[in-house]
């Protein structure tokens, strides 16, 4: 499905439609051109698409092109100084206590409760599986809200508080846009920030940490008294910056956990719901994928057994290539800078874009089409090792992306092993830009048991 593309339109009304789906103001350059200049009345931007741009932004000079202070604006009442907004050597200290956690053999601990958390999915799922519309984006949430607690500390979503945390976190997100008028007008950001989205998106931000923050208090008193579980947060607030032999303080772990939690709830509740919809409405690949996973799924699977799901996994990764939880991330220039033809003066956003990446019309392929196959020839993975950038790459590539692979797999093939998913007639979801690629009318599918090997 290809994405609604306009042409050229004044700067009124790509404010206008900016203001309802950033999607619906992007141009149809964007998905041709290498580098494009954005501009405002107040200032220029810069989306660079060209592979070895984006390979000079994120892995060559990753210092040379910091996060935006944009990025810390628009969620920092909720993230605070997490490693997702830090730069410098604050976030080298971070990502060194951090990455030890998510390592192989960190990974296979997270797996028995990844399972235990999909196979109560199935469950909520057997019951809503009628062949009447279900909204699948909340339950994917649920799902992967229940992964994400689980993993992290050891227990189901269906806690009250855990239940608190989960829909603060759904008004968070629907409250939160990818970048507000006032930071495209540069408003400092001491200037209050006026609107009814923002009073819901702050309110949201402090209930989520005052939960979080409860959770990691508790969390360190079991370590102090030795009777802490052997789960994530264990990990991380135990494991020592072996530069300096800190560790985190509750302060700094509950803005980690909050990125913990968006990114592993909110990242994957958008793919699962994303991949759900396209092979609804692709009947032969989801056959496929029933035949593939539903051997696997029978008995008790091992992480190993996840191995035999190729076609699932080339399945999610098709997913992430044409909706990528996270569309844009915004780097900045620290120096003046040549891209092509354009100087690009300090201090300019560069906007790196998964999405666009991932569409590319001189890159792929029919981008605009769903198609795992093109994962097993050589031109689909040239170009996914040039372009396919859902985690993003280089230094700050997602500490959890191996997690999220994972994570999306197992859930994806035990669910294919067990329903049949339908597109509903009259309801085609609207992809659009908040923390994460979302459905502005949501997701609606038919989902019905499976009762054959077909």
């Amino acid at each position: 499905m290809a994405p609604e593309r306009p042409d050229n339109l004044p700067f009124w009304r790509i404010w206008l439609r900016a203001r309802r789906n950033l999607f619906a103001a992007l141009p149809r350059k964007l998905y041709r051109a290498w580098l494009t200049e954005v501009r405002t009345p107040w200032y220029s931007s810069y989306m660079p698409n060209q592979p070895d741009l984006v390979r000079r932004i994120l892995v060559d000079e990753p210092d040379a092109f910091p996060k935006s202070e944009i990025v810390r604006q628009t969620i920092g009442d909720l993230l605070g100084n997490s490693v997702f907004v830090t730069n410098g050597e604050t976030w080298k200290r971070q990502r060194r206590i951090i990455d030890p956690s998510f390592e192989g053999g960190r990974l296979r601990e997270t797996f028995a409760p990844m399972l235990k958390a999909g196979h109560e999915m199935a469950g909520r799922m057997e019951q809503l599986a009628t062949g009447n519309p279900v909204e699948i984006e909340f339950e994917t949430s649920h799902a992967a809200a229940d992964v994400i607690f689980r993993t992290l500390f050891s227990q189901p979503i269906t806690t009250e508080a855990a239940t608190r945390v989960f829909h603060a976190f759904r008004r968070y997100q629907l409250a939160a846009p990818m970048m507000s008028p006032a930071d495209l007008m540069r408003i400092p950001a001491w200037f209050p920030r006026l609107g009814p989205s923002r009073w819901k998106k702050g309110r949201a931000a402090r209930e989520i940490r005052r939960l979080l923050m409860a959770f990691v208090e508790k969390r360190r008193r079991e370590i102090d008294s030795g009777s802490a579980p052997r789960d994530l947060a264990t990990a991380i607030m135990t494991t020592r910056d072996p530069v300096t032999g800190d560790v985190f303080d509750e302060a700094e772990m509950a803005d980690q956990m909050a990125i913990f939690f968006l990114a592993g709830h909110e990242t994957s509740a958008s793919a699962l719901a994303w991949a759900l919809y396209l092979i609804a409405n692709c009947p032969d690949v989801q056959d496929r994928m029933h035949a593939e996973a539903a051997p696997v799924f029978e008995g008790k699977p091992s992480l190993s057994d996840m191995r035999r799901l190729g076609f699932v996994r080339d399945v999610f990764r098709e997913t992430l290539r044409l909706y990528p939880p996270v569309p844009m991330m915004i780097r900045e220039a620290t120096c003046p800078v040549q891209m092509r033809d354009k100087e690009i003066a300090p201090g300019s956003p560069l906007i790196v874009s998964p999405w666009h990446m991932g569409r590319h019309e001189r890159i792929w392929d029919r981008p605009h089409v769903f198609d795992p196959d093109r994962w097993r020839t050589e031109a689909g993975r040239k170009a996914g090792r040039e372009a396919w950038i859902p985690f993003s790459t280089g230094p700050r590539v997602c500490t959890g992306a191996a997690f999220g692979m994972q994570e999306g797999i197992l859930l994806l093939g035990l669910l294919a092993a067990r329903f049949r998913f339908e597109p509903v007639d009259g309801r085609v979801p609207e992809p659009m830009a908040h923390l994460t690629v979302r459905s502005r009318n949501g997701i609606w599918l038919k989902v019905t048991p499976r009762t054959s090997p077909g």
